[in-house]
């Protein structure tokens, strides 16, 4: 993108009170953002109203250092490919412009190719059980090895156990995030994010600079859903994020599955609301490959399952709902600090997961 035609965008998205629609409104007025400059203020008022009209007549005071750092970003030496897409540009994704209110603009670091690739959302809540958080990792895996891209969105919990899942398998995944892409959040996911960034995508439609705003989230969501044939909801409570997202699909014509949980869990009560509401029920992988009609690759018989078999007693006994230990002492009879200890081997195999309060949960994967 040429210096000037960068600047008309970012002067267009940037300036303030004009959102989203006005700015679309003007693009199809005028056909591009350098006409938009080039209009008349009377001309401008007729597609978006005088006020913001005359706003538009004053470039913001931050333009000419944005511009110089945008263009700082895309020229640096980095070993991965940087770019700004705008809406109408050839590497702008397919899917993504069939949604309903496609971002204008898209900064993107890393796999331009996966723009244009079969891709799967998954999503789910920032506080998972240890459950959910394998569930979410095992399903990207063999989604991934199965040639859908996991598209998500770098948050806590879900988000970041389906982009680890994704990155084992080759086909790779999308970060969507919700701040430029010169900042990494949350913070804890900054090694998550140059991975993904070498190896993935990172992309997102807010300019360089853009701090984490709450306000920011609920718009990248529709990206996210937008990118992907569908989208799995591993976890989420009633009151979340991955509900807009899946009700974002779903409007878009796409598919929602849902993993469903225990009738006790919090977390499982979003999935069960969206699953009563016609999200498919998912319980492998292969069920959402099925339904894509995709083919499924190599699965073994628990791969990517919700359930497996048991091996331990105490797996047995544990069930698969968080369990306090006083429960479990009066399920076994055995003695707490007794219980401690074979806990903790079960633990450290990667078969139970340790909840807060003193409850734990049995895994996938005993």
């Amino acid at each position: 993108m040429e210096h000037e035609e960068l600047g008309a965008w970012l002067r267009l998205l940037e300036t303030p009170r004009v959102g989203r629609e006005s700015a679309r409104k003007l693009l199809v007025a005028f056909g591009s953002p350098e006409a938009v400059f080039n209009a008349t203020i009377a001309a401008r008022g007729e597609a978006v109203g005088a006020g913001l009209a005359r706003a538009l007549a004053v470039p913001p005071e931050s333009l000419a250092a944005l511009v110089a750092t945008t263009l700082a970003w895309l020229a640096a030496e980095t070993a991965q490919v940087r770019a700004v897409i705008a809406l109408g540009d050839p590497r702008y994704p397919k899917l993504l412009l069939e949604a309903a209110d496609p971002p204008l603009l898209l900064y993107a670091q890393g796999r331009l190719e996966l723009l244009q690739a079969e891709a799967i959302a998954v999503v789910g809540s920032r506080n998972p059980t240890p459950q959910g958080t394998e569930n979410a990792r095992a399903f990207s895996v063999h989604l991934s090895q199965a040639g859908l891209t996991v598209v998500s969105g770098m948050a806590l919990g879900i988000d970041t156990a389906a982009h680890q899942g994704a990155l084992e398998g080759p086909a790779g995944t999308i970060a969507v995030v919700g701040t430029g892409l010169d900042r990494v959040y949350p913070s804890r996911n900054l090694k998550l994010a140059h991975r993904v960034a070498n190896v993935g995508l990172m992309l997102s439609e807010y300019s360089l600079g853009t701090p984490p705003l709450p306000a920011h989230f609920p718009p990248r969501n529709r990206i996210i859903a937008g990118l992907a044939r569908g989208t799995l909801v591993v976890e989420a409570a009633l009151q979340s994020g991955s509900l807009i997202t899946a009700r974002l699909a779903s409007e878009a014509g796409r598919d929602v599955f849902a993993i469903p949980g225990s009738i006790h869990s919090p977390q499982s009560r979003g999935c069960h609301a969206l699953i009563k509401q016609g999200a498919k029920l998912v319980e492998t992988a292969q069920d959402i490959l099925e339904e894509l009609r995709l083919p499924g690759g190599d699965f073994s018989p628990t791969a990517a399952t919700v359930e497996t078999g048991s091996g331990d007693p105490l797996l047995a006994t544990l069930g698969f709902d968080p369990v306090t230990l006083d429960a479990l002492v009066l399920r076994t009879g055995c003695l707490a600090a007794e219980l401690h200890v074979r806990l903790l081997d079960l633990e450290l195999a990667g078969l139970v997961g340790r909840l807060p309060g003193q409850r734990f949960q049995r895994l996938g994967r005993g």
